[in-house]
């Protein structure tokens, strides 16, 4: 049994080194994300090393049964050389997500999903924004390629002659008995202990305070969970549907005494300009019209990522699953957005993203949605302004948009998506130093998308069609790196500007404090401009009283109303905070005020079935 003890060893001293990395690459996506987790104590860890021995099980299955299966020919060099070569190379792969995680998590706000990692919707421009990620942050590059060389030398010892054993009935019933106990405890490794149901990303939760769930996840695990499976959803049948539609009821009519008003709409949804950008010298611009019109100081994204900013602002549809909507499986359900309503009320639609076409999965959605005309990357017209990884300059793309829109027969809607300050962050060299540089990254390319937008505007004016218009302008989700600690929560990730611009209505401005959120864009241009319709909608128009903003992350349900926030796992609520008073969401109010938190997560249960059921059914559409 000497010989087949050493392979036992060898495989446990293995495991323990693959371990020991995971332990490692959490302290460094720690590190690296600092600003993103508060109260952090030893059962946060705890539960790390269970969710990673959980993916450590899984991933090395068959390397258990390869490592101590009965028979001599494992002891021949070539299959150790072979084994050891795979154990090495699978388990780098897996541990390479987590490296990847260390910058990606600021931009999404979660660990890695398969289809993240697979760049799902965004297989057009994957090439040249993996080469901007490595030289951007090369030294994370560097620090892998090390980890690489230490793990294949720390794989390489102590050198075992396997010399061939006798091997009787009973040593191979032995080894049969080792081989089984060995994948027994992979198996219960795999599924996270002997609870009743395997580990799930959401249970994360119980291992640390809200907000903290990534630093317990890491990524090989939420890869695994979430590959080679279309998101499905389920009902979960809270209610019975005349009570569910007591609570909640998405079918809304506008129902206006007056005719339509045939004013033009311009939507500009703004790369990652969150919240935490205005008012501090970066957005002179924004921060002037904001005083000119209907300005939301509390503004909330329905998602954490641009793709999901596109259904939510146009279709007025939430992102509640962990993939969005537009590279999920319902992908091609029926709606009817704004392109089918204002197309139906006799206006061109059109859709302007200056990426590369095809750009997550943009097109493809604007063909669902009912757009007339899509303008990517290859339709632009104008001086040469690729910047050299995403797309078209910002100010460019602008003039093009300005152009077009001119051409345009009136009334007209139309969306523009605007690029430059997304990652690599690229400013046109003429304009280096013409922007402050602040403390992020992000914030010089801020201050050039501002500039662009001012740019626009400038142009815009001098044509006919520019005081018949109202505008729009939302963010599509906040900046990866917060700047300050109430930025950093489960509300403060989510909080962005949103305005509406009349020219020609100089009383319609103001400072609003109510809840706003994306999916309540579609009902407000409805009502603003008196268009009768009936349409599924998960928001509100700007002059209803209801007032509550939701979106979903890790797993939880968000629910903002009033001046309170509620935590929602999917059955129970984990967490009510007042965020006016309390922007850092240290005082769970959950125990403190009960009335108030079954009121909110009867909406939130009322909310997620609605949305569920109608997704699985494909009716986003009344008729």
């Amino acid at each position: 049994m000497f010989n087949y003890k050493q392979l036992l060893k060898l495989l446990i001293r293995r495991i323990l080194i693959v371990f020991s990395i995971y332990q490692f690459s959490r302290i460094l996506f720690l590190l690296f994300n600092r600003g993103n987790f508060s109260n952090i104590d030893v059962k946060t860890f705890l539960g790390g090393a269970l969710f990673d021995l959980s993916a450590i099980g899984f991933i090395n299955l068959a390397f258990i049964l390869l490592h101590l299966i009965p028979g001599n020919f494992k002891y021949k060099k070539g299959y150790q050389h072979g084994l050891k070569l795979g154990f090495y190379s699978v388990n780098l792969l897996f541990v390479a997500t987590n490296f990847v995680d260390l910058e990606y998590y600021k931009f999404t706000g979660r660990r890695s999903s398969f289809g993240l990692i697979t760049a799902k919707g965004m297989e057009h421009e994957i090439g040249g924004l993996i080469l901007s990620f490595l030289q951007e942050f090369w030294y994370i590059l560097v620090g892998f390629i090390v980890l690489a060389i230490l793990l294949w030398r720390a794989l390489s010892k102590p050198r075992i002659i396997f010399p061939l054993e006798q091997l009787t009935p009973k040593v191979v019933a032995k080894q049969t008995g080792i081989l089984i106990l060995s994948l027994g405890v992979g198996l219960l490794m795999a599924r996270g202990g002997w609870g009743e149901k395997p580990l799930r990303i959401v249970d994360a939760i119980n291992y640390s305070s809200l907000g903290n769930t990534a630093l317990v996840l890491n990524t090989p695990f939420s890869i695994m969970k979430t590959a080679g499976e279309k998101e499905t959803l389920t009902d979960p049948n809270f209610f019975s549907q005349t009570k569910l539609n007591s609570i909640f009821n998405p079918v809304w009519a506008s129902t206006p005494t007056e005719k339509p008003i045939k004013k033009n709409v311009v939507i500009f949804i703004l790369e990652s300009f969150g919240d935490e950008n205005l008012h501090r010298g970066f957005t002179p611009f924004i921060d002037s019209l904001a005083t000119q019109s209907y300005y939301f100081k509390n503004g909330f994204a329905n998602g954490k990522v641009s793709i999901d900013a596109v259904p939510s602002t146009l279709s007025s549809i939430p992102s509640l699953m962990n993939t969005s909507i537009i590279s999920s499986g319902y992908s091609l359900n029926k709606v009817y957005g704004l392109p089918k309503i204002m197309k139906k009320q006799g206006y061109t639609t059109s859709f302007f993203h200056g990426a590369f076409n095809g750009s997550q999965n943009f097109d493809q959605y604007c063909k669902v949605a009912g757009f007339d005309q899509y303008y990517g990357k290859n339709e632009y017209v104008g001086p040469e302004a690729f910047d050299g990884s995403w797309g078209i300059f910002d100010e460019e793309f602008m003039q093009f948009f300005n152009k077009k829109l001119t051409s345009f027969k009136q009334p007209f809607f139309s969306t523009l998506f605007t690029i430059s300050s997304h990652n690599p962050y690229t400013v046109p060299s003429k304009y280096k130093g013409k922007f402050i540089k602040g403390t992020r990254k992000i914030q010089e390319s801020i201050g050039y998308t501002d500039y662009s937008l001012s740019q626009f505007f400038k142009a815009a004016k001098k044509e006919a069609w520019y005081n018949n218009t109202l505008f729009v302008i939302v963010a599509d989700h906040t900046s990866s790196e917060p700047t300050a600690d109430k930025y950093q929560t489960n509300v403060g990730k989510f909080r962005i500007p949103i305005l509406f611009f009349d020219p020609s209505n100089p009383s319609f401005k103001g400072v609003q404090e109510k809840n706003m959120q994306q999916i309540d864009v579609l009902p407000s241009i409805l009502d603003y401009l008196k268009i009768k319709d009936e349409v599924v909608t998960y928001g509100n128009p700007f002059s209803s009283n209801k007032n509550y903003a939701v979106y979903y992350l890790d797993n939880i349900y968000h629910l903002i109303k009033d001046d309170y926030y509620l935590a929602f796992d999917g059955q129970k609520a984990i967490g009510l905070y007042n965020f006016k008073t309390d922007e850092l969401l240290k005082n769970n109010l959950l125990d403190k005020d009960k009335k108030r938190a079954a009121e909110m997560t009867q909406f939130i249960k009322a909310y997620v079935q609605s949305f569920n059921e109608r997704m699985i059914a494909n009716k986003l559409t009344v008729h």
